[in-house]
């Protein structure tokens, strides 16, 4: 079974993004960016959904520190964010993450297609 880290902080979005993939994920879950960051690099999994918006280091700071590890600079990383205003995606996208899915997540379907797209096989 693939391993999925959810960084978010925010425990009902932790909850619901559970509740979907857990049936087809292994679920580890980090509710700051200094824990992920610590927990991702000692047990590095096959996908991050991380939030931009974290207590200590946020989304972006994160996803800086992790393309900078060695071994760590290709791990998919999918932006789940609230930040959906026109032009979100892309900047997203142009600053390293390779998927962005808006929060709240309306469309199960759009997350799970984005991981399946982005998982190794």
């Amino acid at each position: 079974m693939k391993r999925l880290a959810v960084v978010e902080d925010n425990p009902d979005n932790r909850l619901l993004v559970r509740a979907m993939l857990e049936d087809t994920y292994a679920i580890v879950e980090y509710t700051d960016g200094n824990e992920a960051v610590l927990g991702i690099a000692a047990e590095p999994p096959d996908l991050v959904l991380l939030d931009i918006s974290l207590p200590g280091l946020d989304g972006l700071e994160v996803l800086e520190i992790l393309r900078q590890r060695h071994g760590l600079e290709t791990l998919p990383i999918i932006a789940l964010t609230a930040h959906a205003m026109s032009g979100d995606r892309e900047r997203y996208l142009n600053q390293g993450f390779d998927g962005y899915v808006s929060k709240p997540i309306v469309d199960e379907d759009l997350l799970l297609e984005t991981i399946e797209r982005l998982l190794p096989v």
